[in-house]
């Protein structure tokens, strides 16, 4: 994600001005005292942004969050950039199609939940390497489905092979037939680019946003 997006960055209208990881950012390190910049964008380990956002903030710096598994921590993290000039786009998935999807998701979920025949199910599928299953994406659509109106249970299976960038299908199922809706992302640039939009969005603002903020969906 981080090749992707310095590698997309110039197309729109930013300079990378500072990369951090692993090698030169151990224990926030590096973060105590950052180049200036508009704009970070997270995508690391849960552990790591739990301990960036707070160092980010502090500076005056706006931060994108792409990293998932850290939200039993985002009430503290909330109150922190509360305290702080900054702006914080956190999402799940950063994909545009992806969050148009959910939209349409809970549209359908909301209709489905008047059905009591139909019962309902989560599958996603990701690359080998991804740590947190279900991903935060499934756990969102989850939330979504439940907020819209559908209250019973709700199955979340997960796949993880090979290098699947990341595919997602909500299904309801009734006595004699099946409804199923499905968002695929054929490579990992519509995570990169969506975070980039979000980067551009957040410049100028304060407070706490998500996908759907920066898209413009109610």
């Amino acid at each position: 994600m981080g090749r992707l997006i310095e590698s997309l960055s110039p197309a729109y209208g930013f300079d990378i001005a500072g990369i951090f990881d692993i090698d030169n950012n151990a224990d926030g390190r590096a973060l105590a005292s950052p180049p200036a910049a508009d704009v970070a964008i997270e995508f690391s380990t849960a552990s790591a942004t739990v301990q960036n956002l707070p160092l980010l903030a502090r500076h005056g710096i706006n931060i994108v969050v792409g990293t998932t598994g850290w939200h039993e921590h985002e009430p503290e993290l909330r109150r922190i950039i509360a305290e702080t000039p900054v702006g914080v786009v956190a999402a799940s998935n950063f994909s545009l199609g992806a969050n148009l999807f959910q939209s349409i998701v809970e549209y359908t979920a909301k209709q489905f939940g008047r059905q009591a025949d139909y019962g309902a199910w989560i599958h996603e599928a990701h690359h080998a390497a991804k740590k947190d299953a279900p991903s935060g994406t499934a756990v969102t659509l989850k939330a979504a489905m439940e907020g819209a109106g559908y209250m019973r249970a709700i199955d979340v299976s997960s796949t993880r092979a090979g290098s699947i960038p990341g595919t997602h299908t909500v299904g309801f199922d009734g006595s004699s037939d099946t409804v199923t809706l499905t968002h695929t992302n054929r490579d990992r640039g519509a995570f990169a680019r969506g975070a980039l939009e979000a980067a551009r969005w957040v410049i100028g603002r304060r407070g706490w946003f998500g996908m759907k903020d920066v898209i413009g969906l109610e």
